[in-house]
C-alpha cells in the first residue's frame, strides 16, 4: 500500500484522531498533577514559615529581644551551611540586629507575603536564588523577617516539569506507533476484501474473501459478504443454463428446419417469388443457428470445458494480421487504421481462439465508427504486462453502460439500429478471461478505448511498421 493512501484512509485519520484526543487528555491531566504538586509543595512552605514566625514571637514575648536573638543565632548556626531559612531582625532604627541576610528586601508586600531575590555566595560564585519572606511587626518597634530560599523548591517544580513533559512526549510517540500499528492492520485486513471484490469485477466469480480463526467483525463482515456471493453466483448460473439449455434445445430443431428449406430450395429452382422467401428463410436461419453456437461456446469457455492449446505468439503480429484482415472493410468506409508497435510482447495463448476475440472488437470498432473515421491500435508494455489498446472516433459507450456492454445480449441504444446480436463482446471478454486478461473500457472524446492487459512470457525487440 502506497504511503499517500495510507495516510489519507480513514482508519488512519481515527487513529490520529484519537491519539490526540488521548494526548491532550494526558496533558490535562499532567498539567494538573504539576498544579497539585507544586501548590502542595509552595503551601508546605508558607506553613513551615508561619510557624517559624509565631514560634520567635512567642518568644521575643517571654524573653524579649535577647531571647529571640540567641534563638535565631541558633537557627542560623544549626543550618549552615547549607540551611535555606531566612532570619533579620530590625531594631526600631532599622538597623539589624541579628540574621543571615545583610538587609531588608526592598520589594512590595503581596498578601502579606514578599518575593524577591537572594544574593547567595558559593565557592565564591556569586548566584542569586528565588527567596520568599513574610514580616512580623514586634512590640516595641522591632520587625522581624522569616524566610526562606525557594531554590530548591523551583528545582523541583522544573524536575516535575522535564518528567511530566517527557511523559507526554512519550505517550504522543507510544500513541502513534500503536495507531499505525492498528491502522496497518485494520487496513491490510480491507485490503484482502478490496482485493477479493476487484478480482470479482474482473470476472472471477469464484474468488471469495478469506475469513481467518479469529471469528472478529471483519471474519463475520466476511462470511456474510461471501454468502451474499455465492447466492448472486447461484443466481446468475441459473440465468446461464437457462439461456444455454434455450440455445442448445433448439439448436437441433432449427439445423433440421434449416436442411428442409434448403431441400425446398432444390425442388423448385424455377419459382423466384418463392426461391426470394426461401433465402431470406435461410438467411434467418443462419443468424439464428449462429447466435446458439455463440451461446453455447461461451457457455464452454465459462464452464471451463475448453482447453486452450497454448503456444507462444507475438502480439504484434497477431495484431498486424487482424489488421490486415479488416483493412478492405474499413477501406470501404473510407477509414484509417493506423497501428503503434512500442515494443513486441510475448504471449502464451491459443492464436485461433484470440485471434476471433480480438476480431469481434475490431469489428465493433469499424461497424460503429461513422464514414472516414479513425481507429488507432497501439501495442506495447503497460504495468509490466502485454498492452492492446483499440480505440475508435464513433459515438462511444456511455460510463455507466461499460461493464452492462459484456452481458449477453445488451446492446446500447446507438447499436440497436445495426445488425447484431449482443454477443460479441460477451464472447470476446470469455476468451480473454480464459486467457487471464483483463479488459477495460475508457472513453475516447469522441469514440471508445479497449485497453486489454495480457499475461505475458517475455519481450522481444520491436519489429517497426
Amino acid at each position: 500500500m502506497s504511503r499517500n493512501k495510507f495516510l489519507a484512509s480513514s482508519t488512519f485519520r481515527l487513529a490520529l484522531l484519537y491519539v490526540t484526543l488521548f494526548t491532550v487528555s494526558v496533558l490535562a491531566l499532567f498539567t494538573f498533577i504539576y498544579w497539585s504538586s507544586a501548590r502542595y509543595m509552595a503551601a508546605q512552605s508558607d506553613a513551615a514559615m508561619e510557624t517559624e514566625i509565631r514560634i520567635l514571637s512567642e518568644r521575643y514575648e517571654r524573653s524579649g529581644v535577647v531571647g529571640l536573638r540567641r534563638l535565631i543565632l541558633e537557627r542560623i548556626t544549626r543550618q549552615q551551611p547549607t540551611g535555606s531559612a531566612l532570619y533579620l531582625l530590625m531594631d526600631p532604627l532599622s538597623r539589624p540586629v541579628v540574621g543571615n541576610i545583610s538587609r531588608w528586601p526592598a520589594v512590595e508586600e503581596k498578601d502579606g507575603w514578599l518575593s524577591f531575590r537572594l544574593e547567595t555566595r558559593d565557592r565564591d560564585d556569586a548566584q542569586t536564588h528565588p527567596a520568599r519572606a513574610k514580616q512580623f511587626a514586634l512590640s516595641g518597634g522591632f520587625r522581624l523577617l522569616v524566610g526562606e530560599d525557594i531554590q530548591e523548591l523551583k528545582a523541583a517544580e522544573r524536575q516535575i516539569i522535564v518528567a511530566l513533559s517527557w511523559g507526554v512526549i512519550l505517550t504522543l510517540l507510544l500513541g502513534l506507533a500503536g495507531g499505525f500499528f492498528i491502522s496497518r492492520r485494520m487496513m491490510a485486513r480491507l485490503e484482502v476484501i478490496n482485493e477479493t471484490s476487484q478480482r470479482i469485477i474482473d470476472g472471477d466469480l469464484r474468488r471469495r474473501v478469506p475469513v481467518s480463526h479469529r471469528g472478529d467483525e471483519f471474519d463475520r463482515l466476511a462470511t456474510h459478504l461471501n454468502r451474499m456471493l455465492d447466492q448472486i453466483q447461484e443466481l446468475m448460473e441459473g440465468i446461464r443454463q437457462v439461456s444455454d439449455n434455450i440455445a442448445h434445445d433448439l439448436k437441433t430443431p432449427l439445423s433440421r428446419l434449416r436442411q428442409d428449406l434448403e431441400e425446398i430450395s432444390t425442388q423448385r429452382p424455377h419459382d423466384p417469388e418463392l426461391s426470394e422467401t426461401l433465402s431470406h428463410a435461410l438467411r434467418e436461419a443462419d443468424r439464428l443457428l449462429g447466435l446458439f453456437n455463440a451461446l453455447l461456446r461461451i457457455a464452454r469457455i465459462e464452464s471451463e470445458t475448453v482447453t486452450p492449446t497454448l503456444v507462444d505468439l507475438s502480439l504484434a503480429d497477431l495484431i498486424k494480421d487482424i489488421v490486415e484482415f479488416y483493412e478492405p472493410l474499413a477501406d470501404d468506409k473510407h477509414q484509417k487504421i493506423t497501428l503503434l508497435i512500442d515494443d513486441a510482447p510475448q504471449l502464451a495463448a491459443d492464436r485461433d481462439m484470440l485471434f476471433q476475440s480480438l476480431a469481434n472488437i475490431m469489428d465493433n470498432a469499424i461497424k460503429y465508427t461513422p464514414m472516414g473515421g479513425r481507429i488507432q491500435l497501439r501495442v506495447g508494455t503497460r504495468e509490466d504486462r502485454p498492452f492492446l489498446s483499440i480505440c475508435d472516433s464513433g459515438p462511444g459507450i456511455a460510463t455507466h453502460e461499460h461493464d452492462r456492454v459484456f452481458q449477453r445480449f445488451y446492446r446500447t441504444d446507438a447499436s440497436r439500429s445495426t445488425p447484431g446480436n449482443g454477443l460479441g463482446l460477451s464472447l470476446a471478454r470469455a476468451v480473454l478471461q480464459l486467457h487471464g486478461a483483463v479488459i477495460r473500457l475508457k472513453a475516447n472524446d469522441p469514440g471508445l478505448c479497449v485497453d486489454l492487459f495480457f499475461q505475458g512470457t517475455s519481450t522481444a525487440p520491436a519489429t517497426p511498421r
